[in-house]
């Protein structure tokens, strides 16, 4: 394993305090074995290389949130292709040399995947802000020829557009009212404050909701089947996971020793989590 002895880790951002984060890599830690503490750093745009340039060697890595993704891209000195096509950054690695990386594409591909959906001809995307980037490479990298997406401002699509056509992916774009054609997947990035509710010709396969932290669950369950409708944090989880085989072996492609058992007990640290807010509650 790369990563010995006690080490420090933290998801940074700004608001951060409802960062399901440190529960899922303390569980993944567990595990592994791995000695990490893993906390939660308040950091407000504009403050990521003041924030990082004081950390001591002690430090292993950064899981970066919003609003500090581009930040984070212009803080690594190497970057991987996904974080160039999207130009944001969620993980660093520390070091002598700052590396970056973006899983929140691969933890999208791995949320469709773990809900039966490994391919997928036609996909729609609910939004256009940083989140769709990620979630029109996932859809494109699952297999889309064509994606949907609906939008409130038509000039937020002009990268959209770009960025499908370096993928080989015809993107059409129409307002976020109007009904969504029948897909194979789609993803909703509208935030919890957004109030639409994007309707679709003909229920998706799946359709992964962005938003985990609504209350009451996904605005879709009402309009939707339930078991077409994924969590969001299910594809927190698959990026976390990525984020893991980073920090543990500085390699997104590495596969982490008995990784599904480490999926599961992260899973599992979700579950629990859930559980007990709805006691609160």
């Amino acid at each position: 394993m790369r990563a010995t002895g006690a080490r420090r880790l933290a998801v940074v951002g700004s608001p951060i305090a409802h960062s399901l984060s440190p529960l899922l890599h303390a569980a993944a830690a567990r595990e592994l074995g791995l000695d990490w503490r893993y906390e939660r750093r308040q950091v407000a745009a504009g403050e990521l290389t003041g924030f990082v340039d004081v950390l001591d060697g002690g430090w292993l890595g950064l899981s970066v949130t919003a609003p500090l993704k581009e930040e984070a891209m212009a803080l690594a000195a190497e970057v991987d292709a996904l974080a160039e096509l999207t130009g944001a950054v969620n993980t660093l690695l520390l070091g002598r040399r700052v590396r970056g990386w973006n899983t929140d594409v691969g933890g999208t591909v791995r949320a469709f995947a773990d809900a039966g959906l490994g391919s997928v001809t036609t996909g729609a995307i609910v939004g256009a802000g940083a989140t769709a980037q990620a979630a029109l490479l996932a859809l494109a990298e699952l297999g889309a020829e064509t994606v949907t997406v609906g939008l409130r401002t038509p000039a937020k699509g002009a990268r959209l557009v770009e960025l499908g056509e370096r993928r080989g992916v015809q993107v059409v774009l129409q307002p976020l009212d109007a009904l969504l054609p029948a897909v194979d997947a789609a993803v909703s990035t509208l935030p919890a404050s957004a109030d639409a509710v994007p309707a679709f010709a003909a229920p998706p396969a799946g359709l992964l909701d962005a938003d985990y932290a609504r209350p009451g669950g996904s605005r879709y369950l009402a309009s939707l089947p339930a078991a077409s409708v994924i969590d969001g944090r299910e594809m927190l989880l698959g990026q976390a996971v990525l984020q893991v085989r980073i920090f543990a072996l500085g390699d997104v492609d590495a596969v982490l020793p008995n990784e599904q058992r480490v999926q599961a007990a992260m899973r599992a640290a979700l579950v629990e989590q859930a559980r007990l807010r709805l006691e609160e509650s």
